[in-house]
């Protein structure tokens, strides 16, 4: 069975940072296969960012060059390091993987997290 964990969330002031985790259990881990995203209140869950195979991260322009994906293959784990948060980027936020087969990731989110909440006051 396959489980997404996140972990990291909490509540900052703006200007803070947070580090989330996303680790996985029996899922093929694959890296470009994963992403983030989030859900802020009371709107539709919008996508953060990915990476890819050279380990380097894809951008919503809301938070290109404040937030960094990154990875540990050995952990089966993603990360995504949020700097300079703002009180917009309140939300809860999610992992979400394609399954993988071979070297390829089906396109479509079939495996999900259960979130793990971000505030951001000002």
């Amino acid at each position: 069975q396959v489980r997404l964990v996140e972990s990291g969330g909490g509540s900052v002031q703006s200007g803070g940072s947070l580090r989330l985790s996303c680790e996985t259990f029996g899922y093929i881990y694959s890296g470009p296969c994963m992403s983030w995203f989030r859900q802020p209140p009371g709107q539709e869950r919008e996508w953060v960012g990915s990476i890819d195979r050279d380990g380097m991260g894809t951008y919503a322009d809301s938070v290109k060059g404040r937030f960094t994906i990154s990875q540990d293959n050995a952990k089966s784990t993603v990360y995504l390091q949020m700097n300079s948060l703002k009180p917009e980027d309140t939300a809860m936020y999610y992992c979400g993987a394609m399954i993988r087969v071979g070297e390829r990731c089906l396109e479509g989110y079939t495996y999900w997290g259960q979130g793990t909440q971000v505030t951001v006051s000002s």
